[in-house]
């Protein structure tokens, strides 16, 4: 068996974990990345090019580890009919994508979400408008009026209230940014805090370096996209929260999708009132887990050696493959 992954997102992570524990690997993607993967950090023993050849991959006798990156290119609903063997449960991807879905799974776990507004017309305070999907904040917007609404929507080509089926306009929560990175062993039945990011998103975190009357000068549109990844290390008191909550979560997933496992990540802000406010779930590897890959102070507290999210998914397969079980974890 061989790890394979998208050339992109979180593949360098994934493919290095994986041949820590001594698996061949797999990336495939775009001929100009090869690169990246087999010269200048040769973790790939193999590259494919193309964004799925599900032949080789075959042939290869590869397990695909899900990325954003993978999701949002492919789309679910291949995801969905790939033959290439899947870490994970497939039928998560469906209510990940899917907002309206993605808010009753978050809701039945008790988890405090913002409002969410289905009449832009309603809204009354800011609000933060995303468009469905893995994107990585492309496409996302504040407003703090209907009219403020209605004016910003033109560039997601939303013109109606019969154009706003692929977004969500949920209330913006003031408050520090927080995404805590979780496994879940189906094999162990135990959850891992992995580690914790937040964003630096451009152009709202560069816009703070502009002086306010400039801002208002130049009239500049905030944009969500993100760059890159920042660690954090939370305050211990706050562990428990973002614990439980994860938890939660997990054994909601049981009741409504069949489960969760393997890396997902809870992404939220902590409010002045030290209540973490959760506003969605990625039900995979987070890009925000990339700054870890020789561990991070949570994985330290656990293993006493390097754990990255990449090798704590190889430490999975690997344990399922010695122990027979995994169909257990495989789709």
């Amino acid at each position: 068996m061989r790890i394979a992954t998208y050339a992109s997102h979180s593949a360098l992570q994934i493919l290095k974990g994986a041949k820590q524990e001594g698996f061949e690997t797999v990336a495939f993607g775009k001929a100009r990345v090869r690169p990246l993967y087999t010269k200048y950090f040769p973790v790939a023993d193999y590259f494919l090019e193309g964004s799925y050849p599900e032949e080789e991959l075959l042939n290869l006798d590869a397990v695909v580890i899900p990325t954003g990156s993978f999701v949002a290119h492919l789309g679910v609903e291949l995801v969905e009919r790939m033959r290439v063997p899947h870490y994970g449960n497939k039928e998560v991807l469906k209510w990940e994508s899917d907002r309206s879905l993605e808010r009753k799974w978050l809701e039945e776990a008790k988890l405090r979400l913002p409002r969410v507004y289905d009449d832009p017309d309603e809204v009354d305070r800011p609000v933060i408008v995303k468009p469905f999907g893995a994107k990585g904040g492309k496409g996302y917007f504040l407003a703090k009026s209907p009219e403020d609404f209605w004016r910003k929507a033109e560039r997601l080509g939303i013109r109606d209230k019969e154009d706003l089926g692929e977004v969500q306009i949920q209330e913006y929560v003031v408050g520090v940014p927080v995404y805590p990175h979780y496994f879940y062993s189906k094999l162990n039945r135990e959850l891992e805090l992995m580690s914790i990011d937040r964003r630096y998103e451009s152009n709202a975190d560069a816009i703070g370096r502009i002086p306010a009357k400039e801002q208002l000068d130049i009239e500049v549109n905030t944009n969500y996209t993100v760059i890159g990844n920042i660690p954090i290390v939370l305050r211990e008191s706050l562990l428990m929260d973002v614990i439980e909550a994860g938890e939660r979560v997990v054994k909601t997933a049981e009741k409504l999708m069949g489960g969760l496992w393997g890396p997902f990540c809870l992404e939220g802000v902590f409010t002045e009132d030290l209540e973490f406010v959760v506003f969605e779930i990625s039900a995979r590897i987070v890009a925000g887990t990339n700054p870890f890959v020789h561990g991070s102070p949570y994985s330290w507290l656990r293993y006493d050696f390097p754990v990255s999210t990449g090798r704590r998914i190889a430490m999975e397969l690997r344990e399922a493959l010695e122990e027979g079980r995994l169909d257990e974890i495989v789709t």
